[in-house]
């Protein structure tokens, strides 16, 4: 009885056991997963934190590299300045609004500097990454010095914020190279969570970070950033710092300071002191000026206006102040050497001569007689003068600049010729500045006129050929294509950087000349059309006469682009016009003609007449180019006479001694259409251009035209 009575209380306690040891095994299982949670997965988050609340990380910035010139002549460097930096873990509760009331009065902050304030706060605070409020966010950026003072002298009721020593941004240049420099601005949140996953810390961006925005500073600006440090030090609860002895002990020495890296020096091919001069030269509200060097494609000068001042873009610009520059009708935040694009007007025949020469349409010395209109079918085009320049052969043409030469050439080639040519000179495409997007332009064809307007007819050649309809170009293609005329053929891709040093000036990267092709051309033609540029500007009569220089015999092409139709309004000046309705002024030349160095291109926004409004400035920046270059031959005549080193240019104004690098192979030639008939299809080689007069050259069969305007003035 005894025996089974034991059973029956084991047979009894059994379930009571099993249950027991569930429950423990269950417990123990719950505290091996926290346990795992704690030390495993999270283990480093809850590390982190553990470590925050001793120990406050601060940044700290890189010198940006500085930009220079050819001739080093500092244009962008750093100046010392302090921003100030919150962290929101060490301010909480009836704290936080205690300091944001300080801060506002302390930093005289705007309301909308306020509101900042408080939804990055918001943001630090609510963020899912609990690590997020240790994390110091910006404030105030750049504060004067008497706001330094005085917040020094309040730190013991900040404890939360930081004064931190930044370098930031002394534009040296001002607006006159804004759009080149560009400017600083932060980082947004997009482009912080876009860098967050980044292998390497230095392309990952943090709140409160510069980076630089348009022109050089940002397409450069992995380059000129550097490599951020980093300052642990050790605080209390409440984020003020330690003294230093717990420093020592609570910090290993090895994480103190982790010091920051400068970021390289860029070294332009822009002359400080032709940037200037082209800056005083050019007259106009509205316009673009480009300096090229014709035997490299560097460039020497761009001015772009109106422009803004990178200084006071680089720190907190208020909205009142960005709504004012963006609604400005004159778009100062464009670059119009590039990112903006104009019909050409007459600066474009030199395109449709050789298009012509090329295609065998026309010879050098073939005659068109110019009676100061151009009929085709039932639509009737005026030349520029009414009562016509009579006999005319292409040097005489673009001497004159006689629109009835160019209208007559349209019709023969039609549109395929003068598009195939103008592409090889670069226009209708980017030229790959390193400057960063950039505007193509428009190089009318078959196919966008038939997309665009259903039917294509020769009147849009016609139209095309004074650079008038929808073709439209930009400054720097001008000075691109105009350097492959002045140099024999060789399409060099634009550039602005010479050179990357580090910050101790050791060379990282050579940027060596881009040649994006090399064009061939029949016998004649570029010498034809060189003399007639030449003509445009030495010989009486031709356009640009007038600005002619006594010191270096130049070439070029004056330009008058119309804005709106001429109708009753073909006879007024400039000046007794609507500004907005004046024609565009054009001038882009190349020097000296025989052997050429520079081009220089100008367009001056309804400045009204190339010759007066836009070929006086080039006249004068050739003029000043030469002067400085005898300028700085003498000096290094006087350093070699002392035994002293002469200074290494980066990009000479005589040619530089660079390698050549071929971008891509040069394109094919389109098959020449017959001839048509007439003297102009005769197969004999082209003769030297010639000023007397020959024969009228019998014009091919006319067809009717689109509905254009009555007629364009492009001179």
């Amino acid at each position: 009885m005894l025996v089974r009575r034991d059973a029956d209380d084991i047979r009894e306690i059994r379930p009571r056991t099993a249950l027991g040891a569930l429950v423990v095994v269950c417990a123990m299982l719950v505290l091996l997963a926290r346990l795992y949670q704690l030390q495993i997965a999270r283990g480093d988050d809850y590390y982190a934190q553990s470590i925050s609340n001793y120990r406050k990380s601060l940044p700290v910035p890189a010198d940006r590299g500085l930009i220079k010139d050819r001739r080093g002549t500092i244009l962008v460097e750093n100046r010392p300045s302090f921003d100030v930096y919150l962290t929101p873990a060490f301010c909480k509760g009836k704290a936080k609004d205690e300091v944001f009331e300080k801060l506002t009065g302390y930093l005289r902050m705007e309301a909308d500097d306020v509101e900042r304030m408080k939804r990055d706060y918001d943001k630090s605070v609510q963020s899912a990454d609990r690590l997020e409020r240790f994390k110091p966010y910006l404030v105030a950026l750049d504060i004067p010095r008497d706001q330094v003072d005085e917040l020094e002298s309040h730190k013991g009721e900040l404890s939360c914020i930081d004064l931190i020593p930044e370098p930031h941004r002394s534009y040296k240049a001002g607006q006159s190279m804004g759009h080149i420099l560009g400017y600083m601005s932060e980082v947004t949140p997009e482009e912080i969570e876009g860098t967050a996953n980044l292998d390497d810390p230095a392309d990952r961006f943090r709140r409160g970070q510069t980076i630089g925005r348009r022109g050089l500073e940002r397409r450069y600006d992995r380059d000129l950033r550097g490599r951020e440090g980093k300052e642990n030090v050790a605080v209390d609860a409440q984020g003020r710092r330690l003294d230093e002895q717990a420093n020592q002990l609570l910090i290993p020495e090895d994480e103190r300071l982790v010091p920051s890296k400068p970021g390289n020096t860029l070294v332009l091919s822009i002359d400080n002191r032709l940037q200037e001069l082209a800056d005083q030269a050019f007259p106009g509200r509205a316009g673009a000026v480009v300096v090229m060097e014709a035997k490299t494609g560097f460039v020497l000068a761009m001015v772009s206006r109106p422009s803004y001042d990178p200084n006071k873009m680089s720190l907190r610009i208020s909205r009142a102040e960005m709504t004012a520059l963006n609604e400005d009708p004159l778009k100062p935040l464009i670059n119009r050497a590039m990112n903006e694009n104009y019909h050409p007007g007459s600066t474009f025949k030199p395109v449709v001569g050789m298009a012509a020469l090329e295609r065998g349409v026309i010879t050098p010395s073939g005659i068109v007689n110019c009676p100061g209109r151009f009929t085709m079918g039932n639509h009737t085009w005026r030349c520029d003068k009414p009562s016509g320049h009579g006999p005319m052969d292409l040097k005489r043409g673009l001497q004159f600049s006689c629109d009835v030469y160019f209208y007559a050439l349209g019709e023969r080639l039609g549109i395929e010729p003068i598009a195939d040519m103008a592409r090889q000179l670069g226009y209708g495409a980017p030229t790959n500045l390193d400057l960063g997007r950039e505007n193509g332009g428009i190089i009318p064809d078959t196919e966008s006129i038939v997309k665009t307007y259903g039917a294509y007819t020769k009147g849009f050649a016609v139209n095309a050929s004074i650079g008038q309809g929808d073709v439209n170009v930009t400054p720097l293609q001008q000075a691109v294509a105009y350097a492959a005329i002045a140099n024999g053929g060789t399409v060099f891709r634009p550039q602005l950087v010479r050179r990357i040093e580090t910050w101790d000036g050791q060379t990282v990267k050579e940027f060596p000349p881009l040649i994006e092709r090399k064009l061939e051309f029949k016998p004649g033609t570029l010498d034809t059309v060189r003399a007639g540029l030449l003509a445009v500007v030495s010989s009486p009569g031709g356009t640009a006469y007038g600005v002619r220089s006594q010191e270096v015999s130049f070439a070029g092409k004056t330009g008058t682009a119309q804005v709106v139709a001429l109708g009753a309004r073909q006879k007024l000046k400039p000046e007794e016009q609507a500004f907005l309705s004046r024609d565009h002024a054009w001038f882009v030349s190349y020097a000296p003609a025989a052997d050429p160095e520079i081009v220089v291109a100008v367009i001056n926004e309804h400045g009204g007449w190339g010759a007066s409004a836009a070929a006086p400035t080039a006249a004068k920046i050739i003029e000043g180019y030469f002067k400085l270059k005898k300028e700085d031959d003498e000096a290094a005549q006087k350093l070699a006479l002392e035994g002293k080193p002469i200074p290494v240019l980066t990009s000479t104004l005589s040619p530089v001694q660079a390698p050549l690098v071929m971008r891509g192979p040069p394109p094919t030639p389109a098959p020449a259409p017959t001839p048509a008939p007439g003297p102009a299809a005769s197969p004999e080689p082209p003769a030297p251009p010639s000023d007397t007069p020959e024969p009228p050259e019998a014009l091919p069969p006319q067809e009717s035209a689109p509905a254009q305007p009555e007629a364009q003035r492009s001179n």
